[in-house]
């Protein structure tokens, strides 16, 4: 991810002012981190809350996709507000993939009244995943579980799910950048919404995007008010 967005920055005419790896670790200071407008957060799933943490310390706007940052983005959301800082944290920043769970918002809302409705997720990812279920299936079953009464949790596969949990089930194969669905099935038919990346230049155009439209703001954000929706 670090190497498309990247591509995507440069391709923008956006200066880039450091790269931040696990090579050079002890670099990420405060004084470094002022001389951006805004910092991109794609790390591992234990280093990230404490990323955006420092970004925030340092008064850096900072936009952050990594799923490990989600236990603890309470604490970095009230602690952005304290300071008077700027955080857009999200579990997918593929325009097309917020658009997708736009969708799911608005259909699932209307399964509340249409009980005869199973909801299922199914999300498929490259070897390399570290994370499962993705955080977009999570942003996915919670947004159901938000407009549907008959639900109030959920389970991975091969767990079997019991009658009010909605079942995720999360394959890992090849090099895929992404694909997820959400069923709904009924006796008689079946509903499905399905998102599939091709690339992750999707992923990259979208975080972009998000930290120019972040610069210079106060608050915590998503990529609902990045793109009007």
């Amino acid at each position: 991810m670090g190497k498309a967005i990247e591509a995507v920055a440069m391709e923008q005419q956006l200066e880039i002012v450091f790269r931040i790896t696990r090579a050079n670790a002890g670099d990420m200071t405060p004084e470094i981190l002022r001389t951006a407008d805004v910092v991109i957060e794609f790390t591992r799933p234990e280093s990230a809350f404490g990323h955006v943490m420092a970004c925030l310390q340092a008064g850096v706007p900072v936009v952050s996709g990594t799923t490990g940052c989600l236990d603890n983005l309470p604490e970095a959301e009230a602690f952005c507000r304290a300071q008077h800082g700027a955080l857009l944290w999200t579990s997918n920043f593929s325009i097309g993939v917020n658009l997708f769970f736009a969708l799911n918002r608005y259909l699932s809302g209307l399964m509340d009244r249409r009980p005869e409705y199973q909801p299922a997720l199914t999300e498929i990812h490259h070897i390399h995943k570290l994370d499962a279920p993705s955080g977009t299936a999570l942003t996915l079953v919670k947004d159901i579980l938000a407009r549907l009464e008959g639900k109030n949790g959920w389970t991975l596969s091969p767990t079997p799910p019991g009658p009010k949990d909605i079942p995720i089930h999360a394959i890992r194969e090849g090099e895929v950048p992404g694909t997820h669905i959400v069923t709904w099935t009924s006796g008689v038919d079946e509903i499905r919404l399905e998102h599939t990346a091709h690339s992750r230049l999707g992923f990259a155009a979208g975080a972009v995007l998000a930290a120019r439209w972040i610069a210079g703001k106060e608050g915590v954000f998503t990529m609902n008010e990045v793109l009007g929706i």
